[in-house]
């Protein structure tokens, strides 16, 4: 191709053909000149040019993306790869392990990235799709407790994985378990504060803090927290399962936050109780334990009619001797009612996991400041309920009770303040007075047996937790409107430092021996000193 000349007159260089394109230069073929012998116009040559690039990128898109390579380990050098992507602060593994698109429990796996549940990890499972669309590549899975990086699938075995591991399914040695009342501990988060392993925050999702302080309580009791931080339950039932997995993170030393969150475990106890306990609505902290207790029980492989078949009788489970005489009324001559007792007193044996104790009426009237008065009573005397004289009535009989030995471990008193009819529910607000640092001596409530103790001597136990309610106005902006929300909180004793600390959903305070008793206690867990029973065994 020639260069026309500056002279040449434009009209006289029709004939010479353009330069090929860049594009046209690089395809196999002839190029594209003025001797081309096809009789095209350089204008039709472009435009072929055009739609041939046109196809061209057409069938560019059409060729699908080819699917990530999947491998059995990482390329060498490049094991940690995507780690340093995981956000410690996002991880919580408290709520329940379900896929949160799903909604299933099966092969669920935990992005580290984000925090959320999904489910599987193969080529087509929700896991794999989040690796691909949010660029989150590393997940653990919740069952096996293996790392995995997506979408290419391998194994992910580095030791800075392993605090992760530990917070999703915390592991004690019989050494760490025995140290855990021996000597003050203390921990902190990942933001740097200070907490106390055990005696932890507990989130109240919204009406649950009834169960709060039941969990918190129970997990104070000795030996039922060394059996299950201590035991495998993979074989057990779900609801002891996660109850295991809660005790432990509540005494986790190496945790990412100072809270726990019962989450998991109350799904659980709302699907096996038919929804008698639910996280939104508020329930009654004994009842919730006494169906706790016996559904724990049996879930341990416990018997309905067999004594001592599982930690849970052999912990709490007592045996009370239970006097009874029928009262009958009939008419004399003058045709007057008159009450009569039968001669016979009908003695039973009964087993008991927790013991009612009565409270006196709370006073009618106000007193001469014009303020109501709130009456104290000592636990001593609602507790001579079963010194085998006091007699009560009930349904035309009278009872009396007495305990009788051997005495369980644990004493778990109920003290009721709560009473129903038709119209209207009544609180007792009555002060139940103890010392909390002298104990609680029971051997005027035993009857005496010279084969299990000796009798006259003394025997004491010790105040483990204090569950107290407390009233909270419904409407802070309502006067008088007489509605009251009811609120539970536990104080636990810290053995390790010999103090006690109050524990309301997600606050954690001191608190003075001196002043536990000023609540409104509604529920109790006493220790049997263990002075007594080496004493006992000596004698």
């Amino acid at each position: 191709m020639s260069k026309r000349q500056a002279s040449e007159a434009l009209d006289d260089s029709y004939g010479v053909g353009s330069p090929a394109s860049k594009k046209s230069r690089l395809d196999e073929g002839p190029e594209f000149n003025g001797n081309s012998g096809n009789g095209a116009t350089p204008s039709d040559r472009v435009n072929d040019g055009v739609a041939d690039n046109e196809s061209e990128q057409d069938t560019l898109d059409d060729v699908p993306a080819k699917a990530p390579i999947r491998q059995a380990a990482p390329t060498e050098g490049y094991g940690d790869l995507y780690l340093d992507t995981i956000d410690r602060n996002v991880l919580d593994f408290d709520f329940e392990k379900l896929c949160s698109i799903s909604l299933t429990n099966i092969n669920v796996y935990a992005c580290l990235v984000c925090g959320k549940y999904f489910q599987g990890r193969g080529p087509k499972s929700y896991a794999y799709f989040h690796a691909l669309e949010d660029g989150h590549h590393v997940f653990i899975n919740m069952e096996t407790q293996k790392v995995w990086v997506l979408p290419e699938g391998y194994e992910v075995k580095s030791k800075s994985l392993d605090d992760i591991k530990y917070v999703s399914d915390p592991r004690y040695t019989k050494q760490e378990v025995m140290e855990l009342d021996r000597k003050p501990r203390t921990a902190w988060t990942l933001g740097g504060k200070q907490y106390t392993p055990g005696y932890v925050g507990m989130n109240n999702i919204k009406e649950n803090d009834y169960l709060n302080v039941v969990v918190q309580a129970l997990s104070h009791v000795a030996p039922l927290r060394n059996f299950f931080l201590l035991e495998d339950f993979s074989l057990r039932p779900e609801l002891v399962k996660r109850c295991a997995i809660l005790f432990r993170k509540i005494w986790n030393a190496r945790a990412f936050k100072n809270h726990v969150s019962p989450h998991e475990l109350l799904q659980e106890i709302s699907l096996r109780s038919n929804k008698k306990f639910t996280l939104t609505n508020q329930s009654d902290p004994v009842d919730f334990l006494s169906w706790f207790l016996n559904n724990l029980h049996l879930g341990l492989g416990g018997s309905k009619s067999k004594a001592g078949s599982s930690i849970i009788q052999r912990i709490f489970q007592g045996k009370l001797k239970v006097e009874s005489q029928a009262i009958t009324a009939k008419a004399d001559a003058g045709d007057r009612l008159r009450f009569e007792e039968a001669a016979e007193v009908k003695t039973d044996i009964c087993r008991f996991l927790l013991l009612t104790l009565d409270l006196p009426p709370a006073p009618l009237f106000q007193d001469e400041m014009g303020g109501n008065i709130i009456p104290q009573v000592p636990l001593t005397t609602i507790l001579s309920k079963y010194d085998g004289v006091k007699a009560q009535e009930h349904l035309a009989q009278r009872k009396r009770y007495r305990l009788m030995h051997p005495l369980p471990p644990y004493l778990i008193f109920h003290i009721k303040r709560f009473s129903k009819n038709k119209f209207v529910s009544e609180r007792n607000p009555t002060i139940v007075t103890f010392d909390a640092r002298v104990g609680l001596e029971v051997s005027p409530y035993v009857e005496p047996s010279p084969a299990d103790y000796p009798p006259g001597e003394p025997i004491w136990y010790d105040l483990v937790a204090n569950v107290t309610h407390e009233a909270v106005r419904a409407k802070e902006d309502v006067a008088d409107t007489g509605e009251e929300r009811k609120t539970w909180k536990v104080q636990l004793k810290d053995k390790g430092r010999d103090e006690w600390v109050v524990c309301q959903d997600l606050f954690v305070e001191e608190i003075q021996k001196e002043l536990l008793y000023l609540g409104e206690s509604y529920l109790q867990i006493w220790e049997r000193r263990r002075d007594n029973i080496r004493g006992k065994q000596r004698t």
